[in-house]
């Protein structure tokens, strides 16, 4: 009679575990269409017997949603450690709460990581001489279109060697033609 008992537990077990890995959502990068630059973050890590259990903290990022650039400030709360991207490199994101909440995929380090969101009107951000500024939403898109960057699509690198909106383009190393 015990042995059907824990057999039914183990069952029921299961089912639960199955059911929650089923309710906490794809990680599939297909059903992130969206794209979100981090700029800026800071975190509080929190441990759990010697082991990392969440980060969380707020920051600054632009979101790319349907060719249109848009900046955020956020709150956020991570399974890992967030990371800053890296030059013009995007997380995959997805609308949670449209307008209010997004799930970034983590990518290499595993996991998602949910954010709150204050969605800025026709502002984004950008770094400029190493600081980060506030500028025209419109003014963004106009570079974006320029230099061929658009991050939901692939294009994760502009195509000319200006890297910063506004910046004049590089002078070319060649001499010039006598």
């Amino acid at each position: 009679m015990r042995r059907i008992a824990l057999g039914g537990l183990s069952g029921l077990t299961a089912c639960l575990l199955f059911s929650s890995a089923v309710l906490a959502g794809s990680h599939n990068p297909a059903d992130f269409p969206l794209r979100v630059h981090i700029y800026t973050h800071n975190g509080v890590s929190h441990y759990w017997d010697q082991s990392l259990e969440r980060v969380d903290g707020e920051g600054r990022a632009n979101l790319f949603e349907n060719g249109e650039p848009r900046g955020f400030d956020y709150r956020y709360s991570c399974e890992n450690r967030l990371m800053n991207s890296a030059g013009f490199e995007t997380y995959p994101a997805r609308w949670k709460k449209p307008g209010k909440e997004l799930e970034i995929l983590l990518g290499a380090m595993g996991g998602v990581c949910e954010l709150k969101v204050d969605v800025k009107q026709d502002v984004v951000y950008h770094k400029h001489n190493g600081n980060l500024s506030e500028e025209p939403a419109a003014k963004y898109k106009a570079w974006m279109t320029k230099v061929q960057y658009d991050p939901e699509h692939g294009k994760n690198q502009p195509l000319e060697a200006e890297t910063e909106p506004g910046q004049a383009p590089a002078a070319s190393a060649a001499p010039a033609p006598k």
